[in-house]
């Protein structure tokens, strides 16, 4: 069965959230629509203050939206209010970003995990709850003789497997993964990725994993969201994404992915220039414009339309509804995803590059 004869488990159509501030208001999350579908991966990229931490948790209605629809199963979740989503909170879970602030100091390791199970009388005894948190700690890789121990007794890597086991113990099928290993060491951060994606596969999970890291985000993920001031401005799958990637914003990311080879460092390093836009209020047109090499006067006063260019890959660009010619921002000489384009939309596709607007 292919994708277009799946229902999606998740589903955003137009989710917004804004934040009131004494300048206006702040859009955090501006117009998402995305899909996932059951045991597999959407990682959400994006610097800093793009919203990604806020999607997440509006999705799982930690914060409520402003406006927009959340499918989850079906089901429009958007206007639940605390008794519509008590039970729904079983099927969505959160991994959260850091491991020792997220734990309750005062709770052993047993008291934590089960403190979900205990909350939701999963089971008609302690000793039975004890039971499946020991169970939990044996599949998160934590041995059970941490059971007694406390938070603060731990290193980052242990403590982030009682939060996993947590966010397990109610048998959910989504979670969030905010940003689960940015807080550790390198050689911690391959085994939290390696026990999400081994119960990915054992319990046919669905994760948003949201991080900032795009090395990270290509190991565990099958489609990638790229983010810019709470918008999403391109839309692939992890391959499509890194090879052929469309928007400038999303060409800047991954040329700041460091190589570990002799010859990358004679490379000249790649910075974005310009001011941030501000996320109060924004005025029309696109959001990157201020920081983007290849701006034209259409980019300050038209507002980007998301247009899929291949197969899964969805970028916002600026189209001249005149002409029906498209902006694309590549390189010239990549003339593959060029005939690609020529192809997929059958009109003139405008190449921008440094030579051409120099």
């Amino acid at each position: 069965m292919n994708k277009e004869e799946k229902t999606p488990l998740l589903e955003t159509i137009n989710l917004k959230k804004y934040f009131k501030t004494g300048s206006g208001l702040l859009h955090a999350v501006d117009s998402i629509n995305l899909k996932l579908y059951r045991g597999e991966t959407i990682g959400v990229v994006g610097e800093s203050g793009c919203g990604k931490s806020t999607l997440g948790r509006t999705i799982l209605k930690l914060i409520e939206p402003t406006s927009g629809e959340i499918i989850f199963e079906g089901k429009n979740i958007s206007k639940l209010g605390t008794r519509g989503m008590r039970n729904l909170r079983k099927e969505m879970q959160i991994i959260f970003q850091d491991p020792y602030s997220s734990l309750d100091p005062r709770k052993t390791v047993i008291d934590i995990i089960s403190e979900y199970m205990l909350i939701n009388h999963i089971y008609h005894s302690k000793k039975a709850t004890y039971n499946r948190a020991a169970e939990l700690m044996d599949l998160v890789g934590l041995a059970r003789r941490y059971a007694e121990a406390y938070p603060h007794e731990l290193d980052g890597g242990r403590r982030q497997r009682i939060g996993v086991a947590r966010a397990l113990s109610l048998n959910p099928k989504f979670i969030v993964c905010d940003e689960p290993v940015s807080a550790l060491d390198v050689s911690i951060q391959a085994q939290i990725l390696n026990l999400l994606m081994d119960l990915q596969d054992e319990l046919n999970l669905s994760y948003m994993f949201v991080t900032h890291d795009l090395s990270v985000v290509k190991h565990i993920s099958d489609n990638i969201m790229v983010m810019y001031l709470g918008i999403c401005v391109e839309f692939a799958s992890s391959d499509e994404l890194f090879d052929k990637p469309l928007h400038p914003y999303t060409q800047v990311l991954l040329e700041a992915i460091p190589e570990p080879t002799l010859e990358s460092r004679a490379q000249p390093f790649t910075l974005i220039k310009g001011e941030v836009t501000s996320p109060i209020n924004p005025k029309p047109g696109c959001r990157f414009a201020g920081r983007c090499e290849y701006c034209m006067p259409q980019c300050h006063e038209k507002t980007p339309e998301y247009i899929e260019f291949l197969k899964n890959q969805i970028s916002s660009v600026i189209k001249d509804y005149g002409n029906s010619d498209i902006t694309v921002y590549i390189d010239s000489e990549d003339e593959p995803l060029l005939d690609d384009l020529q192809k997929s939309f059958k009109c003139n596709i405008q190449v921008y590059n440094k030579e051409f607007l120099g």
